[in-house]
């Protein structure tokens, strides 16, 4: 009741300053004022706000901007800031870039945290590096640094859960990086609602996006994600950020595979292959030897050539078929799209002499690789029809290729 008026207020300031009028979005009529309904047509709810541009309220209302030229904004680059795991900064198009906002999300119990504070060790030595959580103590995080091998004098540390502090950190620190755990946990004072709600979401990462370009920090944020997989929030935390990453993979073994859906200042074709081990995520040098050194040669079993990045990884598909116990048959798939080996099983079955109907059937990608591509048809299709038939294929068969509804392979 007491804001309502200086609202009003305002917008009668700033109506009389830029002049502002309200056309309707049905017949295009305009009124000096709001109202419910358009005295033109007599639509409901058709005025929307807009604001008459001209010269003489541009000069009274605004400053005028600081202008440059491409060329000398292209030369005032800064040099990139390694993270000091090789695959991190070859998703990220060779490092952190001075000033950026990178969101990392990802399934609870991933790694995030793990990966983000040996990112902070290892930076810590040629960089001026802060760590804030707003979600574990001091204690909790000194204990996960001591497990990990990951204490450096030089690393610093704060707990806080108000995204203003935070801000006010970043702007008076010096910081080359800041890392904040996590953007669901922090909070603005301004606003009443609750940490993690759409309004605080959007309000801290606005201000501390803020904050982190205007001294060219580097500022990492932790994202959640949604039971669907999708980071946690709206959607326009995602357009605000400057690099998207994500971390997948089993939770509980397996490799886990770093990828990014947006990326300002590289390619985001780039992923990165990580093993979790005592000390941490570590890079997988070769993973396609690490993938097949474990193989059992059997029916159903397969090596299908995929593409990580722009790496080529080899990777196991199997398939088990059993009869079905009962009248509707089971299809369980793991990473890979189950509606994709639905589709693939319909077509095996109507251009094949395969029956399948009443199969059990199970298709697993080892290693805790997620197939995305349409090249996977043909492995899934042939570890299947290996299964069905209890025939074992070539032991050094490699196969790749997408497969049409009529069982062409291209």
């Amino acid at each position: 009741m007491i804001i309502e008026p200086i609202i009003s207020d305002n917008r009668r300031i700033v109506a009389k300053k830029l002049g502002i009028k309200y056309v309707c979005s049905s017949c295009g009529a305009t009124s000096g004022a709001w109202a419910g309904r358009c005295q033109n047509c007599g639509e409901w709810n058709t005025l929307t706000e807009q604001v008459q541009v001209s010269a003489a309220a541009a000069r009274s209302s605004g400053n005028q901007l600081k202008i440059e030229s491409v060329a000398a904004a292209a030369k005032s680059r800064l040099a990139r800031m390694s993270t000091g795991l090789s695959d991190v900064d070859e998703v990220l198009g060779g490092g952190l870039v001075a000033g950026s906002v990178n969101l990392l999300a990802g399934q609870p119990g991933i790694g995030k945290s793990t990966i983000l504070l040996q990112i902070a060790y290892n930076a810590a030595g040629r960089h001026k590096v802060l760590y804030v959580s707003g979600e574990e103590s001091a204690r909790q995080i000194g204990l996960r640094a001591e497990r990990l091998g990951t204490k450096h004098k030089d690393l610093q540390l704060a707990i806080s859960s108000i995204a203003n502090d935070i801000a006010a950190t970043i702007a008076g620190g010096d910081f080359d990086i800041v890392i904040v755990d996590s953007v669901q946990a922090v909070a603005v004072n301004e606003l009443s609602s609750a940490p993690g709600t759409v309004s605080q979401i959007t309000g801290s990462t606005q201000l501390l996006s803020a904050a982190a370009k205007a001294t060219n920090t580097a500022l990492i944020l932790v994202g959640h994600v949604t039971k669907e997989g999708s980071i946690a929030g709206p959607k326009v935390l995602e357009h605000i950020v400057d690099v998207v990453m994500a971390l997948e993979g089993d939770r509980y073994g397996g490799f886990k595979v770093l990828r990014t859906s947006k990326n300002r200042y590289g390619a985001t074709t780039e992923a990165g292959i990580f093993e979790m081990t005592e000390t941490g995520m570590q890079p997988v040098a070769n993973p396609s030897e690490a993938l097949l050194a474990e193989r059992q040669i059997s029916d159903g079993s397969i090596v299908h050539a995929t593409m990580e990045g722009s790496r080529p990884l080899l990777v196991e598909v199997q398939a088990l078929v059993n009869p079905t116990s009962y009248g509707y048959p089971k299809r369980t798939a793991s990473g890979i799209d189950l509606n994709r080996v639905n589709l693939l099983i319909a077509m095996l079955e109507r251009r094949t002499k395969l029956k399948l109907a009443d199969r059990d059937i199970y298709v697993n990608i080892v290693g805790g690789i997620r197939l995305t591509e349409p090249a996977a048809d043909l492995a899934v299709c042939m570890a299947i029809a290996s299964a069905a038939k209890g025939l074992q294929l070539k032991k050094n068969a490699v196969v790749f290729g997408e497969l049409g509804l009529s069982g062409e392979v291209s």
